[in-house]
């Protein structure tokens, strides 16, 4: 039977999911909603907002779709699994409540607890003088995390008191994040490696993906301001078997567990954010959706069927225990407009597209895009993920970076950095 699948999104991590189901053949229909300019060849577009959750319940209702796959997190904490299943629809994605795992970090914190999972310690503020007098007890560098959703920017890391205190500011003074910041947690700062380690979970069961790595930062070198993602690549070098295995066996399974025992049907994917630290792995956040560019570096390598697996899962059924990976890496590098992350230029029109059609291994994942007059213009922080899989790093970063300098639009900004340390390890024979 062909499955009509309804996507959920309209980034780059929603048209790497795209492409990758186009080339499932259980596929019937595929649409998205609302989808973006880059989609429009690859799928029909619906013109609903994602957190328009029972406009999206009729449209699945009304096509005849057999699966949703939900690609951002802003819809999942508004309920949007809880809509669709109270009207017998099937949708990959955590309920409302356990959608909480990215919707509120002190939530997180309790259920990591609970499950002896490691992480930093943390203290819960929901007032800004208790929050400001902690700070200045404790002193820097210490971590301000806006406890909601706040599209990967609401993490400071303060390296000084006074950056701690403008975080602060930015909180619950200035209301940069809305609700999301009227509470706060303070957390120690980790050192050591980041990482990110996705897992496809279907109630108890859990199907670990290949490991990446993200950049958070808006410039190279990890300084500047966080962003939602600069750029990834996977696999991981540095990540052994064994710390892989010791990962899953001490964080994502216990997590999940401790997830099952509060009574939640968890169907959807476990984002852990990690740092590698001299004692061990530490999870810095949990998520509960695709990462997003670690999908755009994942999927490109995926060669398991991804149709069959988000079935499955959606429906609490049995998924593979280890999924099929290509040999050769990925790296994914983010175009970002003008002004990002702080704000971001509208309008540019974007040209080179044509000549990175037909380069080896790349693909270009649309986020920030619309047609205009006839054109392709930005609409957006985070414009493309231009991505590449190659035979080694160095081909892949290469290949990237080559498609990347053909593509032109007014202010655009990306790092010249994604990937650059695995290529080291590799040419010092590391990997």
């Amino acid at each position: 039977m062909a499955l009509d699948v309804l996507v959920v999104g309209g980034g780059g991590r929603e048209h790497a999911l795209v492409r990758s189901l186009k080339r499932c053949p259980g596929l019937g229909r595929l649409l998205v909603a609302p989808g973006n300019a880059g989609m429009a060849g690859d799928a029909e577009l619906f013109r609903i907002d994602v957190e328009d959750t029972e406009a999206l319940a009729d449209l699945a209702e009304r096509e005849g779709v057999d699966l949703t796959v939900v690609g951002p997190e802003a819809p999942l904490v508004a309920g949007i699994v809880d809509v669709f299943l109270s009207r017998g629809l099937t949708i990959f994605g955590p309920e409302r409540e356990a959608a909480l795992m990215e919707g509120s970090k002190s939530f997180a914190k309790d259920v990591m607890r609970a499950a002896g999972v490691p992480t930093g310690n943390a203290e819960y503020h929901n007032r800004y003088e208790s929050a400001l007098e902690r700070v200045r007890e404790r002193g820097a560098p210490v971590v301000v995390k806006a406890d909601g959703l706040a599209a990967g920017k609401g993490v400071t890391v303060a390296q000084t008191l006074e950056e701690a205190e403008e975080a602060l500011r930015e909180c619950f003074l200035d209301k940069r994040f809305g609700s999301s910041g009227e509470s706060v947690l303070l957390e120690e700062c980790l050192e050591g490696e980041e990482l990110s380690l996705l897992a496809i979970v279907s109630d108890n069961q859990v199907l670990p993906l290949a490991p990446a790595q993200d950049y958070k930062p808006i410039f190279d070198g990890g300084k500047g301001p966080n962003t939602g993602g600069m750029g990834s690549y996977s696999p991981v070098p540095s990540v052994s078997r064994e710390m892989y295995d010791r990962i899953v066996e001490t964080i994502i399974r216990p997590t999940v567990n401790e997830l099952q025992r509060r009574g939640f049907h968890y169907r959807g994917v476990l984002y852990a954010g990690l740092m590698l630290t001299e004692h061990g792995p530490y999870v810095l956040e949990f998520n509960c959706r695709f990462g997003d560019p670690e999908a755009q570096a994942l999927i490109p390598r995926l060669e398991s069927d991804i149709l069959d697996i988000l079935w499955a899962a959606a429906r609490g059924e049995e998924i593979p225990q280890e999924a099929e990976w290509s040999q050769g890496p990925c790296v994914a590098v983010v175009m970002a407009s003008r002004g990002y992350p702080a704000s971001s230029s509208r309008g540019d029109v974007v040209t080179g597209l044509d000549k990175v059609s037909s380069l080896p291994g790349v693909d270009v994942f649309h986020a920030g895009t619309q047609w205009k007059d006839g054109s392709l213009v930005t609409n957006g922080g985070r414009i493309l993920a231009v991505t590449a899989l190659g035979n080694n790093y160095a081909q892949a970063r290469a290949r990237s970076y080559e498609a990347v300098e053909n593509i032109r639009f007014a202010g655009a900004q990306y790092r010249t950095d994604i990937g650059e340390k695995a290529e080291q390890l590799e040419k010092e024979g590391k990997v």
